[in-house]
């Protein structure tokens, strides 16, 4: 068996993430304690209870989802040996990732995401920008799409390439709207606006960008135990500056997640265990290719399933 580890991006929240670890494994509860300590409010609190609106804010959404998906794999690596050919995330998964890697402590992780959800959240006024989600149809099509809705300071980009037939665009409310009607007369079956703060991962997010970057080179970074795949450029980074490049570049361009699937497959991954609420990752990795296993651990049910088929293989 070879292992990818897995993390999911925003979106994936939901009220009571990682409690049920939390209460059961001392080691996902200190994950939790750490957070709580490194942000200095009751981010576990926030998980477990709500409120719904409060979890849904960006800059509370990063930090925790993070943390639950570090509980969840310590709560797992307290009962089985994990062992991985790689890790990888969507988005702000991708820094659930590098602690899973220990390429980045835990409380500098929780307080850098923090502090990203805020800087993504001020680069645009809110309602200025939006994403929306474009099903079956196929990148190059959807880039010229995006490149022909453009004008001037309106703008939309590529945002997600999730997997075959769903594609993630981004930018000014005006321009996505505009890339929506054009995409539905060029083929598009299905448009769906998504309820988001902001158009990340698009141009619009190079200021924030630039505050994140100089944020990261104030954070130690340490070479990676399991390389972590990169979401812009879709190969593996181990060294500490090619990573923070990689960060820095990732809040304006397009999470390449269909790419970082087939990457691990060239790699000679077999299993994907995805950490933390939900398992969006699981069913996009699937589209990919539906002969990969997927496991998921996010309770006590699906880690004790996850620990039983470690240990069988």
């Amino acid at each position: 068996m070879k292992v990818a580890l897995v993390f999911p991006g925003q979106g994936a929240q939901t009220v009571g993430m990682g409690r049920e670890l939390a209460e059961r494994y001392p080691a996902a509860r200190e994950v939790f304690e750490i957070a709580d300590e490194a942000l200095g409010y009751p981010l576990s609190r926030l998980c477990w209870e709500g409120p719904e609106e409060e979890l849904r804010l960006t800059y509370h959404t990063q930090p925790a989802l993070l943390t639950a998906g570090i509980a969840a794999l310590r709560a797992l690596q307290s009962e089985t040996s994990v062992d991985a050919v790689v890790t990888a995330g969507h988005s702000l998964g991708e820094y659930t990732a590098l602690v899973a890697s220990d390429a980045l402590d835990l409380a500098d992780a929780v307080r850098l995401v923090h502090r990203r959800g805020r800087w993504m959240d001020e680069a645009v006024p809110a309602g200025r920008g939006t994403m929306a989600a474009v099903m079956g149809m196929e990148r190059e099509a959807l880039a010229e799409v995006c490149e022909a809705a453009c004008e001037g300071e309106d703008t939309v980009d590529l945002a997600n390439l999730n997997c075959p037939g769903q594609i993630v665009i981004s930018g000014t409310r005006s321009a996505v709207e505009r890339a929506a009607e054009l995409a539905r007369s060029r083929g598009a079956r299905r448009v769906v606006f998504l309820e988001v703060s902001g158009p990340f991962h698009s141009r619009l997010m190079r200021p924030a960008a630039a505050r994140l970057a100089e944020a990261l080179d104030q954070t130690e970074l340490r070479r990676a135990r399991w390389p972590v795949m990169a979401n812009v450029d879709a190969q593996p980074k181990q060294q500490p500056e090619e990573i923070r490049q990689a960060l820095a570049a990732q809040l304006y361009s397009p999470v390449r997640w269909e790419d970082d699937v087939r990457a691990m497959l060239a790699l000679g991954v077999d299993t994907f265990i995805e950490f933390g609420p939900g398992t969006v990752l699981s069913g996009l990795i699937r589209k990919v290719d539906r002969q990969v296993r997927t496991l998921h651990v996010e309770d006590l049910a699906s880690l004790q399933e996850t620990r039983a088929a470690l240990q069988d293989a």
